[in-house]
């Protein structure tokens, strides 16, 4: 493994605010500088806005487990994702929060998540009945098929419904434009610019990206959700629209569904998508880590031609290579908090309402955590490593409630993708990696499939 695997180089040195505007506003990554990688703690100067980025894992866990109740989800992360979120368990804090964590918490036990293995199963034959329609030999843009995969597995698991390739197509444009345009908001928040100018400029075309999204929800969770006692399903809607709050014996209203199914939806088919796109692309790059994987997946399925849900956690290599891929390329490069109150950091006093970046992208590349920080080695997790290091998921009692969900659906279609092709990256292809809501490749990725 003598290259490392693409990412974008940072500066030398610290860019200028003016600087800082025009970089971030295509995305986050594009402002970072050397130090970045070897920094415990950094600040950040807006003019509407004080910015600290901690790496310091001891303050990582401070703010994420310890004291999470004094650094709550950033307010501008609400704001940013409410047109397509609503009030859902991604931005709420407090109270709210805690409710809409309880209610959630049944439809996503391991007994659930195994009730819809076959509907995910289901979804990932038509994905390799989609790669069967190329010649061998054939260059695939994957994220595209990814992005695809992985809300078709949300429609199914969730509600119970295909996503079909029409409205599929409509549905990830939209979140693409909505994606786009949340991080220019975001930095024409931080630089001042009036709400009706930043309306113009694109906040318009966010709005109505979330609309086009909660209404094809929409459309399919009302008839449910009003039919709920004639239920014959036994996906996770049926479970939140049984699923009862023990305090006031009151279920879920319809908004707070929708809001929740939109968060299931963006976080579920989103992430899952970058995830799988930066595997396949290390496993092209690295012919020996992906001939080892697929030796694994033929050596415990034997004769056997379907993949069953007992198989996935023997697939221990492939899942180093699907962690290992998650700490190179974490889905969400960075986690927004705000302070609460004054907060002393190591050499920093954090003002009331100032914003606070966890960055996984920055604490999995550290040059004080990782040996070989921005190089692929799967093996390192058969070995001792800073656990408190790797936050692909979160940490703390905010970590991803989809976590096992989002394992076991990326292991399937990985190992159903290996056992069938060779891959191999379209020689001379390098990636433009971009950070915006999560860590996506902006030109896609060309990858040849060979039969096997």
């Amino acid at each position: 493994m003598s290259r490392c695997p693409f990412y974008p180089k940072p500066y030398k040195n610290k860019a200028s605010t003016l600087l800082t505007f025009l970089l971030k506003r295509r995305s986050w990554l594009d402002g970072l500088y050397e130090r970045s990688y070897q920094m415990q703690t950094g600040y950040v100067k807006m003019p509407n806005f004080d910015l600290y980025v901690i790496n310091d894992t001891k303050e990582v866990k401070r703010m994420m487990v310890d004291e999470v109740k004094e650094f709550p989800k950033s307010e501008l992360l609400h704001r940013l994702l409410s047109p397509l979120l609503g009030e859902s368990i991604f931005t709420t804090n407090g109270e709210v929060w805690h409710k809409q964590r309880e209610l959630l918490k049944p439809s996503f036990e391991l007994t659930r998540i195994s009730k819809v293995f076959d509907l995910m199963s289901e979804a990932v034959a038509d994905l390799m009945k989609r790669f069967e329609k190329y010649p061998n030999n054939a260059y695939i843009e994957v994220d595209e098929m990814m992005t695809f995969v992985t809300a078709d597995v949300i429609f199914r698991t969730i509600m119970s419904s295909k996503l079909d390739e029409v409205q599929g197509k409509q549905i990830l444009e939209a979140f693409a434009t909505f994606q786009e345009e949340s991080v220019r908001t975001a930095m024409r928040g931080m630089f001042y610019f009036p709400k009706w100018l930043s309306y113009l400029l694109g906040d318009r075309k966010r709005a109505k990206a979330g609309e086009l999204i909660r209404k094809a929800l929409s459309d399919i969770i009302k008839p449910r959700y009003d039919g709920v006692k004639e239920e014959e399903f036994e996906d996770i809607l049926s479970s939140l629209l049984l699923v009862v709050d023990a305090k006031t014996n009151e279920r879920f209203s319809f908004e707070e569904i929708l809001d929740q199914v939109a968060m299931l939806f963006l976080a579920g088919h989103e992430t899952t998508a970058s995830s799988l796109t930066w595997t396949l692309y290390l496993l092209s790059l690295y012919p020996k880590e992906q001939e080892r994987a697929y030796n694994e997946i033929c050596e415990l399925l034997q004769d056997s031609k379907d993949i069953k849900i007992t198989h996935l956690r023997q697939f221990k290599f492939l899942t180093n290579v699907f962690k290992e891929s998650l700490r190179l390329y974490p889905p969400v490069g960075f986690f927004a908090r705000e302070a609460k109150k004054d907060t002393q950091v190591r050499d920093k006093l954090i003002k009331q309402g100032s914003g606070v970046v966890i960055a996984p992208w920055l604490i999995h590349r550290h040059e004080l955590f990782w040996q070989n920080p921005h190089g692929f080695d799967p093996s390192r997790f058969e070995r001792e490593y800073k656990k408190e290091a790797y936050l692909p998921f979160g940490m703390g009692e905010r970590i991803c409630i989809g976590q096992g969900f989002a394992m076991q659906e990326a292991i399937l279609i990985l190992a159903n993708i290996l056992k069938t092709y060779k891959l191999e990256l379209k020689e001379g292809f390098v990636p433009d990696v971009v950070g915006r809501l999560t860590i996506r490749s902006l030109n896609g990725m060309w990858i040849k499939f060979s039969k096997r």
